[in-house]
């Protein structure tokens, strides 16, 4: 058996959500779909006066990677619900369906199957897109919205912006890296201060067992998400009060995304600009973004844009 440094450290990680009083589950939401997804351990954590809170990871590693930082500071104010998204890791479909309206319809299901009837729903980068059609299809159910670094109102400029700025001539070669020089490149585009250095050995092992996983389905996700479609989303206002999470020196959905998206929102958006962060705010400066979504969540939101 291959020893596995990413491996060890995903282990941690669990027992992290685990410790914040999280329990993973896998259900069947139909005949044809599976969903891997972490929820209240009902045995003391879960709490019927707790509002109930979705976390939507981005295009990459699984969901316990990516929302660790906040797992810990949300838990004891929410009943988390924190899914993998379709192909990522446990969750899969036979369905041909790879749009982000059939994950959000997905995550309905399970949420459906769960009795969880109201809640809010917040989704980072890729996981923003599906945040934004589940409030769409859920205007009954989802309460507020919190959309982080995920450009909606994308284009085929920006498209092309995007691969100048990555010097690649596919979105796939920094979205699914295949090499270290490529997750490196991700890296540097996603992250203000990245690591100085790594060693090759280890960007690989990561690349093994975070990217490769279900390789084929994840890159067909990608012709939607995939910066140029012309096809691009009609963004239109939500009834819900959304707060809008974006780092001001984001590579891969530049700042001026952020404030378009304000207005196409309408009258109830509120967007936050962290300083000093890229495309990860959430792991970059992970006290102000919680502190900003606690605000947010907790309260009432006005039509402003703040830079903190």
């Amino acid at each position: 058996m291959r020893f596995s440094l990413s491996s060890v450290y995903e282990n941690y990680l669990r027992r992290n959500f685990t410790s914040s009083g999280l329990l993973p589950q896998t259900i069947e939401i139909d005949t044809q779909t599976t969903i891997s997804f972490w929820s209240p351990n009902p045995k003391g954590h879960y709490s019927i006066e707790k509002p109930n809170l979705v976390l939507l990871h981005g295009f990459g590693p699984r969901s316990v990677w990516q929302w660790g930082p906040q797992v810990k500071t949300l838990a004891p104010h929410f009943n988390l619900y924190v899914p993998d998204l379709i192909f990522f890791g446990n969750s899969t479909t036979k369905s041909s369906d790879r749009s982000t309206v059939f994950q959000a319809v997905s995550l309905g299901k399970l949420l459906e199957k769960l009795q969880v009837k109201c809640y809010s729903v917040m989704g980072t980068s890729y996981g923003g897109f599906v945040a934004y059609h589940m409030a769409r299809l859920f205007e009954d159910r989802v309460e507020k919205v919190i959309i982080a670094s995920s450009a909606l109102n994308k284009n085929a400029s920006d498209h092309q912006e995007f691969l100048e700025r990555a010097k690649v001539e596919k979105a796939e070669d920094v979205m699914l890296p295949k090499n270290a020089k490529q997750l490196k490149n991700l890296m540097k585009l996603a992250m203000v201060n990245c690591p100085p250095y790594l060693p090759d050995f280890l960007l690989n092992d990561f690349i093994q067992n975070m990217y490769n996983e279900n390789l084929e389905e994840k890159k067909e996700l990608m012709k939607e998400f995939d910066f140029g479609n012309e096809a691009c989303l009609h963004v239109s206002p939500l009834q819900q009060e959304v707060l809008i999470v974006w780092g001001e020196c984001d590579q891969i959905f530049p700042f001026k995304k952020a404030q378009e998206l304000m207005k196409l929102l309408g009258d109830k958006a509120k967007l936050e600009v962290i300083k000093n962060t890229s495309h990860m705010p959430h792991c970059e400066d992970i006290k102000k973004f919680n502190n900003s979504v606690m605000k947010f969540l907790s309260g009432s939101s006005q039509t402003v844009s703040i830079l903190i």
